[in-house]
């Protein structure tokens, strides 16, 4: 990785709010929120380094993308599906996770760190098109590219190894 990335993001990966992250599944069990936000980062910066953004934009994009699904809660955990259930029919899927932790992410993210309307921006959007707003600008729409790519590779290694799994089981006793 390039010497000019760490520099750019070491003091959010040093604050001990961003690192409870790592105490948070998200794309299957050998993954933490921490894990897929930095894979994000990295690969934010090297779809700008790509595109050969300048270093202001090439930052602000990477501190953006570490901190895209900052939303600081375990979906998974029951109090989050008690609270999903009070509501019914589009209500509900309205307050499903995949479409309210970008708008989540952005406001936590902007009470401890110190980040500019374009990043605020940028991260409440990288759902698309599950969010509630387009991906306005070059890095809300690298933001979301970095994550879906991240993401896509996260979710295929979960489920080839249940596959894995499944299938040994399935042929154990041949």
């Amino acid at each position: 990785m390039d010497e000019e990335f760490w520099p750019m993001i070491q003091d959010i990966l040093d604050h001990p709010v961003f690192q409870k992250l790592r105490e948070l599944p998200h794309h299957g069990p050998d993954n933490s929120v921490y894990d897929h936000s930095l894979a994000t980062a990295r690969r934010a910066y090297r779809l700008g380094r790509g595109l050969h953004m300048g270093r202001e934009e090439l930052k602000s994009l990477t501190r953006a993308a570490l901190l895209h699904d900052f939303f600081g809660y375990d979906w998974h955990d029951g109090w989050y599906k008690e609270m999903v259930s009070r509501y019914r029919g589009v209500r509900r899927v309205k307050h499903m996770h995949a479409f309210l932790h970008g708008q989540i992410a952005a406001e936590r993210a902007k009470l401890y760190f110190n980040l500019t309307p374009e990043q605020c921006a940028a991260i409440a959007s990288h759902m698309f098109p599950l969010s509630t707003s387009l991906p306005r600008g070059r890095q809300a729409w690298l933001l979301t590219l970095a994550d879906k790519m991240v993401a896509s590779r996260e979710m295929s290694v979960t489920a080839g190894r249940s596959m894995y799994g499944l299938w040994r089981r399935l042929f154990a006793y041949s």
